[in-house]
């Protein structure tokens, strides 16, 4: 059985991964360099895949900064910081990228059907923070539909599942799920300012630091 995994390196896709291999699968790894602020994610990424020892890591390079429209590829954006759990699920962040997700999938669906994989894996979550549009059970749903729709293999009957097992966990649970399956935290990353430590203060140290807090852990990578 082989399964691709969508990998930014983050707690949740690198979660996602060691999943994908607890249950058996044959992973492949696809990250996305798109001229995003944190590209110190993409380390995180080739470590996890080299920790989770996936058969290939495929990083694809394209420009969305080309278009901007997100504080992620446009730097004349400013990140939104010190906001609290509450205020990031009250709209649709600055942060959102347009059609990111789209996008990755669709890279990934390429991918699985020329691996001949049966699943593609993907980290989102639509609990503690919702305001992403595409990481909601409805565009799960729907792409799903694209997959079945838009293949050979769906039109013939077999088509590729999106997993997508994180979208009803809380980051603490998905934290919890991580220590069973012993991923390694220090390697992972999910800071939007892309330095070389962590800024501690964007939406998504702020989501990451509340959850490890909440279990009384403390989170291993280095922050400012």
């Amino acid at each position: 059985m082989k399964a691709v995994i969508l990998l930014s390196g983050g707690l949740d896709s690198s979660t996602v991964l060691y999943q994908a291999k607890a249950e058996g699968y044959e992973c492949y790894a696809i990250s996305f360099d798109y001229q995003q602020r944190h590209q110190r994610e993409l380390a995180s990424a080739q470590q996890i895949a080299q920790s989770a020892g996936v058969v290939e890591h495929q990083v694809v390079k394209f420009d969305l900064s080309l278009w901007g429209g997100s504080a992620l590829t446009d730097r004349k954006i400013n990140l939104p910081h010190d906001r609290s759990l509450n205020q990031m699920s009250e709209n649709i962040p600055i942060t959102y990228v347009p059609a990111r997700n789209t996008i990755f999938l669709s890279f990934a669906l390429g991918y699985a059907e020329t691996v001949n994989a049966s699943r593609v894996y993907i980290g989102v979550n639509a609990l503690d923070y919702s305001g992403y549009p595409d990481c909601r059970p409805d565009y799960i749903a729907a792409m799903q539909d694209v997959f079945r729709l838009g293949t050979k293999q769906g039109r013939e009957g077999n088509p590729i599942t999106i997993n997508s097992p994180l979208i009803h966990l809380k980051k603490t649970e998905i934290i919890q799920l991580g220590n069973r399956l012993r991923v390694p935290w220090e390697k992972t990353w999910s800071c939007y300012a892309g330095e070389e430590k962590a800024c501690g203060v964007c939406d998504s140290c702020k989501l990451r630091l509340a959850a490890f807090k909440e279990l009384g852990l403390t989170d291993p990578i280095p922050y400012v």
